[in-house]
């Protein structure tokens, strides 16, 4: 059984679903690896427009597995220094990756997402939550720091350094209603329609042209890295000519002329 299945339920959407149901899909090497290739994998299939990502089971990721993680590729592990920091960088390494890939990816919060499951919600573009889902930083109830994996530079850019502090400092869990209530997801639905809402919320995103759609994907999350807002201005100028010139854009304007819907082609 895959731990990270791939599936096609609509022309233009694919998703992703965390699969290791009996552990809440909580993170081990495999897990990890497994996303890291279905992000490469999405990152190049000109079909793929937008990904929806989410978790089979009651969990959407519980975080780390704290029976045991595995080993992390790459570096020689000589120790538990190294060890350790190879796979807290396995793992901090899929937020980055998240963001770089063209299509947005759309989170639909099944159920517990906590440390890492946390992050993968907070690294995802726009996020969708269940009734059943729970959140927390839950890492600092541990012992160790709530500062992990993107979270203490994510969270408090999507609800606000005030809100954020508390939940980090506190580490406490809370429930979708107050998520949607911060401004964290943007809609709660119930279980049995979070994946409909996920795929509706992806086809009002299709109406709009590949290339627009992945340069706004880039440019918003640079202009949050960016200090001054004239440096965002100057990176959306670029993105503004890069697009003009661009098959989507042409197809756009013809299909606006003629009262009908663009269609777009594969890159």
């Amino acid at each position: 059984m895959a731990v990270v299945e791939i599936s096609h339920p609509e022309e233009g959407i694919t998703l992703i679903t965390l699969n290791r149901p009996e552990k809440l899909n909580a993170m081990t090497t495999e897990l990890v690896s497994a996303l890291h290739h279905a992000l490469d994998e999405v990152s190049v299939d000109p079909h793929t427009r937008v990904v929806v990502l989410t978790g089979a089971g009651k969990g959407f990721c519980a975080g780390l597995d704290l029976t045991g993680y595995g080993v992390a590729p790459g570096m020689p592990h000589t120790g538990k220094v190294e060890s350790g920091f190879a796979t807290q960088k396995h793992i901090a390494s899929l937020i980055p990756h998240m963001r770089s890939i063209p299509q947005p990816i759309i989170a639909a919060v099944n159920g517990a997402a906590a440390g890492g499951g946390f992050a993968l919600v907070l690294g995802s573009d726009i996020r969708l939550a269940s009734t059943a889902a729970k959140f927390n930083a839950a890492f600092i109830r541990i012992g160790l720091s709530a500062c992990d994996i993107g979270t203490s530079w994510l969270l408090p850019r999507l609800i606000g350094a005030a809100r954020a502090q508390e939940l980090m400092l506190t580490g406490r869990i809370f429930l979708a209603e107050e998520a949607e209530r911060m401004g964290l997801v943007l809609d709660t639905v119930q279980p049995e329609q979070l994946l409909e809402r996920a795929f509706s919320k992806a086809r009002e995103i299709m109406l709009n042209s590949p290339i627009g759609v992945a340069l706004t994907k880039e440019g918003m999350w640079s202009a949050l890295e960016i200090p001054g807002m004239q440096a965002a201005i100057d990176l959306e100028n670029r993105q503004q000519i890069m697009a003009t010139f661009s098959e989507d854009a042409t197809e756009t304007w013809k299909a606006f002329a003629e009262k009908r819907l663009p269609q777009y082609k594969p890159a």
